[in-house]
């Protein structure tokens, strides 16, 4: 069976999955040279930070920061900055609706996100942002 921490990443990765269906999911990569049309979403395992300790029964609670990566390309019709803010909103609706991954963490919460330009000379107007997902979580083991 996968580790606590394992089990979040990917809930989260779901999470996002459901979120974003049309935009092109992966984790732990680099961003790719060509976004693709519906956008692009990267999980990052991040770091679970040093877990504050409970006794009896012994008890590791993380805050997990989980760094993700959105990018989005303009279109005629729709521009890459409300491209990604669609997207980014898609992610704090999916956020706030299942705030516990089903019962997987304590709590989860969104960060404010800080955006960039990717446009290079001769490609589409594209932007990225990115933002932290923090996931509090306990496990009798940090490493289970």
């Amino acid at each position: 069976m996968p580790s606590t921490r394992e089990r979040v990443l990917q809930a989260v990765a779901d999470l996002l999955k459901t979120a974003l269906p049309q935009a092109a999911h992966s984790r732990n990569e680099v961003k790719p040279q060509i976004i693709p049309a519906g956008g692009f979403v990267n999980v990052d395992d991040g770091d679970p930070g040093e877990p504050e300790v409970t006794l009896n029964p012994t008890t590791y609670i993380f805050s997990h920061e989980i760094p993700v990566e959105v990018a989005a390309n303009g279109t005629r019709s729709l521009s890459a900055e409300a491209r990604l803010d669609a997207m980014l909103q898609a992610i704090g609706t999916a956020v706030a609706a299942d705030r516990t991954l089903g019962g997987l963490c304590d709590y989860l919460l969104v960060s404010a996100a800080t955006t960039e330009p990717l446009t290079a000379e001769g490609a589409p107007v594209s932007r990225a942002a990115l933002i932290g997902i923090t996931a509090v979580y306990g496990t009798p083991d940090p490493l289970n």
